[in-house]
């Protein structure tokens, strides 16, 4: 390769001529020069720039564009279906729509219950997503454009409900949950197609028993493991559990165990379907025959809030109605079987003269036995009288009831009865299982009484100081055979009673009362809260509530006693009470008809009518 080919170096520095001395650390023995060469770098500039201003920095490269701020600060807006909403941030999507009045369906998504989203009948266009999302486990977003109604989403549920009803069994003539349940009413708007399944459906078991009160149909589950949740969430008693794959995944209980927890029916209440069902229910009532009155637990103190289904004069059933200050939407095992002391053993007639052996006492007309009750009650006042009050009994009984005993019977102590104490629980289930006591306590301390307790009164009968009885309610809290023989000792036993039992054979006069299903009134719960109910039905047979009876025996006595309602009682009288004052009866009631009257609409889970449990807003969140 010749010289002309070599390459020059980069650069416009030319190589130093032969023999020149070359830039190494020994050779640099002088000053510096003072021009450097072109391209090298000045630690300090030169004096003649001395003076000179540096250049200015670059401008800082321009931040991306944040979100724009919130249109009303502290809440999320966003649109639904055309229409604004706002609501509070973690609000999710069915909340949030069914607060403008659109209804986006679901089965598995529990306002009380952590989100499972595994139904899939929730899904929505939202305009931050690419896909469809479930409404039910996603929140709000500023400014987001949610669809409930585009034929997206109207395909996607008509999917879902044709794979729930893949293996669906097609029994809903015999099927308890038919009239309430979601599958049958989801069908009827999302899908009514017929079935595309050829061949035979998977078979499972019909009649699983989970526990003493509680029976599965594994056939008509569509495992949305609302009951599972509800288990290990609510009661804190994961009792159930999903066993198994695919086609053959089922709802059971752990291996050795069954569902007997205190709150079980709750699962047949959250069962969008006719999975889950009561025995005790089981068989005996069709939902569109029956009504539902608003009204409270009566079993222990807690006083739940409650529906009251009801066919004529007979009450089949208790179901949750939510309150967040008492019991949310729950209840209790044993507060939903006391409905039965309101059919059986009832007292339907007035009796007067003790009962001798299993003879049969004649009945009489209540005004008979109100002036044979007066004719005693008059002779025994003011010698040995004494008064037994039962915390079973309303507000507005006792207000009655009590103000006759200090005003015309002149007493001034009263015994308490009630109910014997039991067993309490973790959750709702209180040991007291009165429903009024704190409602007899003020009702006393307002009137100027002085209560006493039971074990007094029977010793007062059995050292002879007591020798005549009026009695509201025969609820006693000790042993009823025991103090039905104590009883037999007294002179004059009046008593006003709703049910039979061995201690009102022992009455005198025995006068037939009202159950609380039957009248108007409140109770006062364990916590201080008074709290109004709803009559359901007229007395069964010739009973009246305890306030009319007393108001009756007053006027028999003399008295002048005018009260024609539980309204007119407890705005008269309950002004004596001063934790009454504010209470206002009449806006304290909850909603139930609109007319005055028994309900003549029959109603299914959520208290109201079939077919309108799915187009509005639901008087019941969940149910």
């Amino acid at each position: 390769m010749s010289d002309n080919d070599t390459k020059k170096p980069s650069g416009d520095a030319q190589p130093p001529p032969k023999g020149a001395p070359t830039d190494t650390p020994a050779a640099k023995t002088g000053p510096e020069p003072s021009n450097p060469p072109a391209g090298a770098k000045l630690d300090t500039p030169p004096a003649a720039h001395s003076s000179a201003t540096p250049p200015a920095p670059p401008p800082p490269a321009p931040k991306p564009a944040g979100p724009p701020p919130p249109k009303n600060p502290g809440f999320v807006t966003c649109t639904i279906d055309g229409k604004e909403v706002i609501a509070k941030p973690g609000t999710n999507m069915i909340e949030a729509a069914r607060s403008v009045g659109s209804i986006i369906p679901y089965f598995c998504y529990h306002p009380r219950l952590s989100i499972a989203a595994n139904c899939r009948m929730c899904f929505v266009e939202a305009s931050n997503a690419p896909k469809m999302v479930p409404a039910c486990q996603t929140p709000l977003a500023e400014g987001q454009v949610i669809k409930t109604t585009t034929p997206k989403v109207k395909e996607q549920q008509r999917a879902v409900m044709e794979f729930l009803l893949l293996n669906h069994p097609v029994d809903c003539s015999i099927c308890d949950q038919a009239g309430e349940c979601k599958l049958q009413d989801y069908y009827m708007r999302y899908d009514y197609r017929p079935s595309r399944l050829e061949g035979g459906k998977v078979l499972k078991n019909k009649r699983k028993v989970l526990g003493p009160r509680v029976v599965l149909d594994q056939e008509r589950c569509i495992l949305c493991s609302r009951c599972v949740r509800f288990m290990n969430e609510v009661p804190k008693e994961p009792q159930l559990g999903i066993f198994g794959r695919g086609s053959h995944e089922v709802i059971d209980t752990f291996p050795g165990s069954e569902l007997n927890s205190n709150y079980s029916l709750n699962t047949v209440d959250i069962c969008p379907v006719g999975a889950l069902l009561s025995r005790d229910y089981r068989f005996r009532a069709r939902s569109w025959f029956q009504s539902a009155a608003p009204s409270v637990c009566t079993g222990c103190s807690r006083g739940c809030n409650i529906y009251a289904d009801f066919m004529g004069q007979e009450t089949y059933r208790f179901r949750p109605r939510e309150n967040d200050a008492v019991n949310k939407s729950w209840m209790c095992d044993q507060g939903r079987v006391t409905y039965k002391a309101l059919n059986l053993g009832r007292v339907l007639s007035a009796v007067v003269g003790r009962k001798q052996g299993d003879t049969a006492r004649p009945e009489v007309a209540r005004q008979e036995a109100i002036q044979a009750a007066a004719r005693a009650l008059t002779d025994a006042k003011g010698k040995q009288l004494a008064v037994l009050a039962s915390p079973v009994a309303s507000n507005e009984e006792l207000l009655a009831a009590l103000t006759f005993a200090k005003g015309t019977l002149g007493v001034g102590e009263v015994y308490v009865g009630g109910r014997p104490q039991g067993e309490a629980d973790h959750y709702l289930l209180t040991a007291d299982k009165n429903p009024n006591r704190k409602g007899l306590e003020l009702i006393a301390q307002g009137l100027g009484l002085t209560l006493k307790p039971f074990d007094e009164l029977v010793k007062g009968i059995n050292g002879g100081k007591v020798k005549a009885l009026y009695a509201v309610g025969t609820e006693v809290p000790g042993d009823v055979e025991g103090f039905a023989q104590t009883a037999a000792k007294l002179d004059v036993f009046v008593a006003q009673a709703t049910n039979e039992s061995a201690l009102t054979a022992q009455a005198t006069v025995l006068l037939p009362a009202s159950a609380h299903i039957e009248a108007d009134g409140s109770f006062v719960q364990v916590d201080g809260l008074i709290q109004r109910f709803r009559k359901a039905y007229p007395s069964k047979g010739d009973a009246v509530a305890h306030w009319a009876l007393a108001a009756e025996l007053s006027r028999q006595m003399g008295g002048s006693a005018t009260w024609t309602s539980s309204r007119e009682i407890f705005r008269e009288l309950g002004k004596g009470v001063p934790e009454f004052a504010s209470f206002d009866w009449d806006k304290a009631a909850p909603p139930d008809r609109e007319k005055p009257g028994i309900n003549p609409l029959a109603t299914a889970a959520d208290g109201r009518p079939p077919g309108y449990r799915e187009f509005g807003a639901p008087r019941v969140r969940g149910l």
